[in-house]
């Protein structure tokens, strides 16, 4: 009986040594992007998305499942946006040009949260000028609200008389999106096209 139980007791300290190494050497809260991670979100960046079905800019319905087939940036704006989305959209589009540089396919990817101007065509339009890459994204007043608050975000359509020529108030994140793992990291409007790159890459090279 006391041979069995220093056997026992051996084979647990065995067990104990093997799993505090395992919990020395895996990333904080077990979270492989760890050492990437410069944002905070409540609940984690793993709340934030979800799945979709929207028209592209060619016309087509597509899925989120589609639309993130690589990493992706995704941006909610508008077209007719006067500065604001132009500016981070052409940000998003020259970070993806940097990580291309570095031998990283990345997507910049825009969400409509103007669907009754922002025809596919009118996308398309938008787009291209952008970047050759860049996916514009479209769907009923429903469908792009509940896409904006997955990702947490807000916008309002304001009144006015000129049904036109009108301005849409909208938060102005980027979202880092994998493959396979959701939405991991968010960027504010002050990050350089470079600092993004970075960020990027250091998410795209952890999950392998």
């Amino acid at each position: 009986m006391t041979e069995r139980r220093l056997m026992l007791l051996g084979v647990l300290a065995t067990l104990l040594v093997l799993v505090t190494g395992w919990l020395w050497l895996r990333p904080a809260g077990g979270d492989q992007f760890a050492q990437c991670r410069r944002s905070t979100v409540a609940g984690g960046t793993e709340a934030l998305g979800g799945s979709f079905t929207l028209t592209d800019e060619n016309g087509q319905r597509v899925t989120d499942q589609q639309v993130f087939d690589r990493p992706t940036i995704l941006y909610m704006g508008y077209t007719y946006c006067p500065d604001v989305c132009p500016m981070d959209t052409a940000r998003n589009a020259a970070a993806i040009d940097v990580l291309a540089e570095r031998g990283i396919s990345a997507r910049p990817v825009f969400v409509s949260v103007d669907p009754a101007r922002d025809t596919p065509e009118q996308l398309r339009f938008f787009t291209d000028a952008i970047h050759p890459e860049m996916l514009g994204l479209t769907g009923s007043i429903e469908e792009v609200t509940a896409v904006s608050q997955a990702w947490r975000g807000y916008f309002r359509i304001n009144d006015s008389e000129d049904k036109e020529n009108y301005l849409v108030d909208h938060t102005t994140n980027s979202f880092l999106v994998l493959p396979g793992h959701g939405t991991v990291e968010f960027f504010t409007r002050e990050v350089s096209p470079e600092e993004m790159a970075d960020r990027v890459a250091c998410f795209v090279e952890a999950a392998g």
